[in-house]
């Protein structure tokens, strides 16, 4: 989010009047307005000094202000909706740093609001967390409300004069400074700026746009806008481990160097110094225990900020190619914010080595650069010379990987040759992962980062943006794509990259909305695409000088996914895995007449399929492509007694799903056969369950099944889904994920049936779970809300609070909220619930970000630490019902304030004082209480409380009934509880309550009734 597209979500007339309070007013006899003398910005602030107008709690709510603001406008919200609050301290403590700049207005009026707001934010504490998304929109932020900020100084009373007292000044040594410039600076030819300008258009243009190859289904846009398209994903270092529960070593060290760990704890210590003993090859590295460096890594886009020489490494479709475009369109721009201020000025020269050496040609020396790559315009003599020789390149090397494997060598002496003779430049080079060594590089200076895969919000926000860029008629299919990422484990593995995402929104779209139920075509339109169709559409000819088809490359890979499976390991050695290869492609056709060494080299780098984690180890870029393909092998060998011996295992769940895809139909009925022999077989019931809704699941998955088949596994699992009771549900819920496919509802379930379902998928802690649970929010019992509001401890505050919590009715149920985060999606999503649970991990900081919400609940629960700072809350007279697990601080004087109380519960043995009973008798309203009977021992005898209804836990002991009756002489109903062997009580002395109408006490033997009135009701 630019700044001015901050301007547009926020009105200057609406927000300039907030920002105006963070200054002192320009009144007479401020002691501010001398004009001959500089003023500090520390005494221009009003959170500051003696007479200061705002406290630091007023700035935050102040920045909380301009946050949602911002938020609330047109379009697309600029960052995720759970970092709201974040992003809000984040700008206060940017703003509240205005105070601590060592310089005076005229000073900062000088840098201007893009150099002001990177001083404040450099000044702040560093921002912890946040998305790249947040960190741009509080740039953005901090710069716009600069901008405010000095025009509001440029308007007081003394800053003219001494402005111009200031200019008088310096105005000689301007002139002089200038003059120096000129003599120093080169005459530029006027042709030069002229060229650049329409290069620079030029580059706008021609790489302002995406193509994603090998999509080229029904309804799929052929090329996005670049604005629209681009997510910012981050790049993490390579030779860092961040958070590890257990040290390990860096990937192939080469040399001696420093290697950081992040961990704390005991164990981590102890694994530390375990590593030591066993150094990689006996490389010697220096250990450094603690924080990630703040330097390395981070948003890919910012690397070129922190080193001016990159070699980024990704996997195909990670968006490398298209993080060289961002670079490039972005330094053609004049208004950057902060972040990108680092490419202004810069002239971008992109480098596709795919195009550059497609015929063999030498790579081209910088007179070349536009001609090699197809630029049409002619430049000056000598201009990309001046260019680089000033230090104004940005020089992109894209895809060293898709040169051939000999000519790389080549590549490197050319690029270095470039950097030996031109300095100051920024250069960035791209490959996929095992292109190329670790430390290829290192020697020339460059920093070598990797690709993260996309987080589940950035998937989100690229499936948001393709379906806004396919128009409008994609908008319906967006939501039913997400839900499917987030129920459908297959598909949801798969888009972790750009490329992937995007071949799911276009298959998703063709298909009118619906993937295919049996996934298989996903799977090979994806195999399609990275095997053979990508490379050939982008024209990447043979660099291993191997050509295979489809078949022949899915044949041999699916022999190392077989292994793999089968050893129940995602890994193998590359020897392995190159001797797995050797033995199968004599018998693949068109892979005979090749070197098997030089088949497996292709399909490792070119496939897309594998990668090299390490230097001796490969793997699949997803578990779900070799789980794919391991079914496949399965299914072709006819290894039927080795999917049933695992039927039990949640490793090979998708394995079975995707061998009844792969068979055929008398196979099918031989599977399933087979696995329903093995529910008998089962040793327990957990094991049973298991394997029957593996089979289950497995039936949408056949192309074609026998009736009788079906019909008798349908017949099983009916008898098992849905649950009849909570334990079998939880029971059901401990198989997993697979549950979800099968569990019916909310049509055609009673409330009972309904609430044991809603139990059984709240115990599955898995995205997949949200969209059926939201099936259930307008269901009209409230037991089965209540148990969609307990499931949100066990799911993502933010994910649950937008799929369920906002569509649970707030007047019904009371809202339990068990953390800080949740507390903040409750306020953001502007929910008022009636009831509200304080319990589990709140803080004092969860119940300040409630605020309004906490103030309008009348219903209130307060349970655990929390609850002895009750005293502290915003409470008021809206307040009727309370129930407290915890005595407050100051005891029950904390409830004095609650002048509406009518019910209070006590549930935990709290031995009440004498001034905790007064402060009781002091609610006028109040009515109803439940307390332990230990709270009853210290009641004064003077006490009289207007109480009609008393709930007293006695723990098993003979109530203090004499007590009872003097203290609460309008007693209506007694209930007496927590009798688990027949207790005898004498109900003598509550013959003086005129008024008693019922006495309940289970499980207690009751004497002295023919003392009461004959109406007293006896439950026993």
């Amino acid at each position: 989010m630019d700044p001015s597209l901050v301007a547009t979500r926020l009105a200057s007339s609406a927000a300039a009047p907030l920002l105006k309070k963070l200054l002192v007013s320009d009144a007479p006899g401020a002691g501010l307005t001398g004009s001959a003398r500089r003023i500090r910005l520390s005494g221009l602030v009003s959170f500051r000094g003696e007479k200061r107008t705002l406290t630091e709690k007023d700035v935050r709510k102040l920045a909380a202000t301009l946050v949602e603001r911002a938020a609330d406008g047109p379009g697309e919200r600029p960052f995720p909706a759970d970092e709201t609050v974040a992003l809000a301290d984040a700008l206060a403590a940017a703003l509240l740093a205005l105070g601590d700049l060592e310089m005076d207005d005229v000073q900062a009026v000088h840098l201007g609001p893009t150099a002001l707001a990177r001083a404040l934010r450099a000044k702040a504490p560093a921002p912890d967390g946040l998305s790249t998304d947040s960190t741009h929109s509080l740039g953005s932020l901090t710069q716009w409300a600069c901008v405010h900020i000095l025009e509001f100084f440029t308007q007081r009373s003394s800053f003219v004069p001494r402005t111009l007292v200031e200019q008088t000044r310096g105005q000689a040594e301007l002139t002089a400074k200038v003059d120096e410039v000129i003599r120093r600076t080169p005459r530029v030819d006027a042709r030069d700026a002229e060229f650049e300008r329409r290069y620079l258009a030029y580059v706008a243009r021609k790489h302002g746009s995406l193509t994603i190859y090998g999509v080229d289904l029904e309804g799929a846009p052929e090329k996005w806008p670049l604005d629209v398209a681009y997510l910012s994903l981050e790049a993490t270092a390579t030779d860092f481990v961040l958070e590890a529960e257990t040290p390990r070593w860096p990937t192939r060290p080469s040399e001696e160097g420093t290697f950081h760990l992040a961990g704390t704890g005991d164990a981590f210590t102890g694994a530390l110094a375990a590593s030591h003993a066993v150094p990689p090859g006996g490389v010697p590295y220096t250990w450094v225990v603690g924080e990630r460096p703040q330097d390395l890594g981070g948003p890919a886009d910012q690397a070129l900020a922190q080193q001016d020489k990159v070699l980024l490494r990704g996997l195909a479709g990670s968006g490398k190619t298209t993080l060289v475009q961002w670079l490039a369109v972005s330094a053609t721009r004049e208004d950057l914010v902060d972040d990108m201020a680092y490419l202004h000025d810069r002239i971008p020269f992109v480098l596709p080595l795919r195009s550059l050496t497609r015929h063999g040609e030498r790579l081209p020396s910088p007179d070349r650069f536009l001609s090699a790559v197809g630029c049409p315009l002619p430049a000056p003599d000598g201009w990309a010379d001046r260019v680089l020789a000033a230090g104004r390149g940005l020089v992109l090397v894209d895809g060293i990987d898709e040169i051939p494997e000999a000519e790389r060598e080549g590549a490197r002496r050319w690029l270095r040759d470039l950097l030996d003779s031109y300095d100051g430049n920024r250069w960035l080079v791209t490959s996929r992962p095992t292109a190329v060594r670790d430390d290829w590089l290192a020697s020339d200076g460059f920093t070598e980062l990797t690709l993260a895969p996309m987080s589940t919000a950035e998937v989100t926000t690229f499936v948001r943006r393709w379906h806004r860029a396919a128009g409008p008629e994609a908008a319906r299919y967006e939501q039913p794509l997400l839900d499917a990422l987030r129920t459908t484990s297959d598909v949801a593995q798969l888009a972790t990259n750009p490329l992937m995402c995007g071949l799911i929104c276009a298959l998703h779209r063709s298909r009118r909305g619906f993937l295919p139920r049996a996934r298989k075509a996903l799977y090979d339109a994806a195999l399609s695409m990275l095997l053979t169709r990508r490379d050939r559409e982008r024209d990447m000819g043979t660099p291993y000088g191997i050509e295979l088809g489809e078949a022949p490359q899915i044949q041999l890979i699916q022999r190392i996914a077989y292994w793999l499976t089968l050893n129940g390991r995602t890994t193998i050695d590359r020897s392995h895995a190159e001797s797995v290869v050797r033995e199968a492609a004599p018998a693949v056709t068109e892979a005979a007449g090749y070197d098997p060494g030089a088949v497996f080299t292709h399909l490792l780098h070119r496939s897309g399929l594998l990668r090299e984690p390490t230097e001796e180890t490969v793997d699949f870029v997803h578990r779900t492509f070799q789980d794919y393909l391991a079914a496949k092998a399965l299914v072709d060998r006819w290894d039927i007694g080795v999917l049933v011996r695992h039927a039990a295992d949640d490793q090979w769940e998708d394995v079975i799903r995707m061998a009844v895809g792969h068979a055929r139909p008398r196979e099918c009925a031989e599977i399933f056969g087979e696995l329903l022999r093995a529910v008998d077989a089962a040793p327990d019931r957990r094991t049973r369950l298991r394997i029957l809704v593996v089979a289950a699941a497995a039936l949408e998955q056949a192309t074609e099944v026998a009736p009788e088949i079906r019909e008798r596994i349908l017949a099983r699992t009916a008898a098992v889904i849905p649950p009849s009771g909570a334990e079998e549900a939880r029971e059901l819920a401990s198989v997993g994920r697979a549950v979800l496919d099968l569990l019916p509802g909310p049509e055609g379930l009673d409330d009972e049936a309904a609430l044991h379902a809603v139990i059984t998928a709240t115990h599955i802690a898995d995205d997949a779970t949200l969209p059926y649970l939201a099936r259930f929010t307008g269901h009209p019992s409230l037991r089965v809300q209540s148990q969609l509001m307990w499931g949100w401890s066990r799911f993502d505050a933010a994910v649950y609070a937008e799929e369920i919590i906002t569509r649970l009715d707030t007047s019904r149920i009371n809202f339990t909220v068990t953390s800080d985060a949740q507390a903040a999606e409750i306020v953001r999503r502007g929910l008022r619930p009636e009831g509200l649970e304080l319990r589990g991990r709140l803080t004092p900081r969860g119940v300040e970000l409630l605020g309004d919400a906490l103030g309008a609940a009348r219903t209130l629960g307060v349970h655990g630490a929390i609850g002895r700072l009750l005293g502290s809350f915003p409470l008021g007279d809206q307040v009727e019902t309370l129930v407290l697990g915890t005595c407050p601080e100051e005891g029950f004087d904390a409830l004095r304030p609650l002048t509406a109380l009518r019910e209070l519960a006590v549930t935990r043995a709290l031995a009440l004082t004498a001034g905790d009973w007064r402060a009781l008798a002091s609610l006028g309203r109040l009515t109803a209480l439940s307390l332990p009977d230990v709270a009853v021992e210290s009641l004064p005898e003077t006490l009289r409380l207007p109480v009609t209804l008393l709930d007293l836990d006695c723990d098993g002991v003979s109530a203090p009934l004499e007590a009872i009756a003097r203290a609460f002489p309008a007693l209506e109903q007694l209930g007496l509880w927590g009798f688990e062997e027949v207790h005898l009580h004498d109900l003598t002395p509550l013959a003086s309550l005129t008024r008693l109408s019922c006495v309940s006490a289970p499980g207690a033997t009751l004497t002295g009734t023919e003392h009461l009135s004959p109406t007293v009701e006896l439950r026993t």
